[in-house]
């Protein structure tokens, strides 16, 4: 089988591999929980657990150093196994806010081989009941402010992690002893919820396996600090929610690497500039959107962001223009791109070092034992470099399956492995990933497809506008016609017509904007992707109004 050392392309199989050295993980059989293999990899490093802190919350000034959070993991979960009985493969449904004791709660619940269903506080009634009814728990986590929105039909109820009780569990016994549980690396670890931006949410389980490979890959790649030239400690600030695959990442990996974790309690853009300064942050990952509020916002020259090494950018496809722009205005920062679905546990492709982040409008190469295909969406066939396709994927960090749903399960995950992942993409001739649209986002002009996020990044390019998003709008001649719901800057008059005949001049005739409405603000999920489903709302009851 002829692999090209550029590409990682094989012609014969017309797959893609990854050009990143292959990662060593544990044997698949050897009984292991994602907590105990990242409890692992800290002891295996030189941190100082002591005086290194792990969490820090600036609205409350409450922070855990490592040895505090290990004591608080063991404690946890041997109050746990021995007040509520709880066994492998259990289902724990979390209902929290960010505070302190999530992350602990994660992984003394991982600990004990009890799989873990955090959820988002602000969801509707309706969505956690699909929610509960999907996971099926025994036992629920919440907070006096979320516990009125669970039933008080679990089998062990629900637990309060603001009340005293639950901090008396987290304090270590004299004679505790750490609880011996077996757990197989091939169990559900987390079943987390997919954005639903194109339809229903969906449950998706990842197992021990799945993580502990992840967390693997990141670790056997991880920049090496150069022992003459000590850098500041790594500090990342986390601006994404604990139950989104990437906030739930991040808590994991941060503790194998002895990283410190600021949590934001809700996202404020000033409140975020003013920690970046306070705690000399390091890294933080970001949306494109806030990518654009960045480049557009004159509230940065006020702060003292030289602490910045990395920005880590996912969750939708980055403008090169914006990313261009915030070089600009940061010279010192890097921005690390990557693109990963909750399928596959997060990061699917990133960019590692300065000679692949200078690739600004790529998403970066595959993931540490990778495999991707490109397929013709029509004829199903498979493409080779520089075509677009659909992205396939496979690899060890893939998704088990979706919980409760075997028909969403058969259509998105092939018997072979290979997971279809919705996105429209191509492979350049040095094995660089580029994303061209959602499949299902592409609006059919006459027998064309627009990609949104083309036009949007036009839009994003003017300085008059604060923010925008374009969606399909129906057309009796057109079948669908692209629409631009726009956030103009403070002090812009930009019209409806100026901003249609500056994309006009600027793309094919089939991708104008034909219809442009004005809007406070672009409704977005946590992660930072457009809801588009909303905006089409709006404007179909908008069109409806007015007849």
């Amino acid at each position: 089988m002829a692999i090209d050392p550029r590409s990682g392309f094989c012609q014969q199989t017309k797959t893609f591999h990854s050009l990143r050295p292959p990662t060593p993980f544990p044997p698949p059989h050897q009984p292991l929980s994602i907590t105990q293999f990242v409890l692992s990899l800290l002891r295996s490093s030189a941190i100082p657990t002591t005086t290194t802190t792990y969490l820090t919350i600036p609205s409350t000034a409450e922070s855990l150093t490592y040895s505090q959070a290990i004591y608080q993991i063991y404690s946890l979960s041997s109050s746990l196994r021995n007040h509520y009985s709880l066994n492998n493969n259990d289902v724990a449904f979390i209902l929290c806010p960010p505070s302190l004791h999530v992350p602990i709660l994660y992984f003394s619940l991982l600990y004990l081989g009890v799989t873990i269903s955090p959820a988002n506080p602000l969801s509707s009634d309706s969505e956690l009941a699909h929610q509960i009814q999907l996971c099926k728990p025994k036992i629920a986590f919440a907070t006096s402010q979320t516990a009125h929105k669970l039933p008080n039909s679990l089998p062990l109820g629900t637990i309060l992690i603001d009340s005293p009780e639950f901090t008396s569990l987290t304090r270590p016994k004299p004679q505790t002893t750490h609880p011996q549980v077996e757990v197989s690396q091939s169990d559900v670890a987390a079943i987390l919820y997919s954005s639903g931006t194109t339809g229903r949410v969906k449950g998706v389980a990842l197992t021990h396996r799945n993580l502990i490979t992840l967390i693997s890959g990141f670790h056997h790649n991880k920049a090496v600090p150069d022992p003459n030239q000590p850098g500041p400690p790594p500090v990342s600030l986390l601006i994404l929610p604990l139950f989104h695959v990437f906030g739930f990442f991040k808590s994991i990996n941060a503790f194998s690497i002895g990283e410190t974790l600021v949590l934001m309690e809700r996202f404020d853009f000033v409140d975020m500039l003013k920690y970046v300064e306070k705690y000399r942050i390091t890294h933080m990952p970001v949306s494109p959107p806030l990518m654009v509020a960045f480049v557009k916002a004159d509230l940065t020259k006020k702060y003292d962001l030289s602490s910045l090494k990395t920005l880590g950018c996912g969750g939708a496809p980055l403008g090169k223009e914006v990313a261009g722009a915030l070089k600009e205005k940061l010279p010192q920062v890097e921005i690390v791109q990557g693109y990963g679905l909750t399928e596959t546990g997060g990061g699917a492709t990133r960019t590692i070092g300065p000679e692949e982040r200078r690739q600004l409008a790529s998403v970066g190469r595959l993931s540490e034992n990778m495999e991707a295909k490109i397929v013709d969406p029509e004829t199903g066939e498979a493409l080779g470099l520089g075509q677009r396709g659909e992205l396939w994927l496979r690899g060890p960090t893939v998704m088990k399956g979706y919980v409760g749903d075997e028909k969403a399960t058969a259509e998105t995950l092939l018997p072979d492995g290979w997971l279809k992942t919705g996105d429209l993409c191509y492979f350049d001739s040095e094995g660089f990933v580029y994303i061209a649209d959602r499949l299902k986002e592409l609006i059919k002009y006459k027998a064309y497809q627009v990609p949104p996020a083309e036009l949007e990044k036009l839009l994003h390019s003017d300085p008059e506008i604060a923010d925008a998003a374009v969606i399909p709008y129906p057309d009796e001649e057109a079948g669908q016609i692209p629409m631009a719901y726009v956030v103009r800057k403070p002090g812009s008059s930009i019209t409806e017509a100026q901003i249609m005949d500056s994309i006009a001049k600027q793309v094919a005739p089939y991708k104008k904007i034909r219809r442009v409405a004005f809007i406070s603000a672009i409704p977005k999920s946590p992660a930072g992707k457009i809801l588009r489903r909303e905006l089409v709302n709006h404007a179909l009851s908008s069109a409806s109004s007015k007849l």
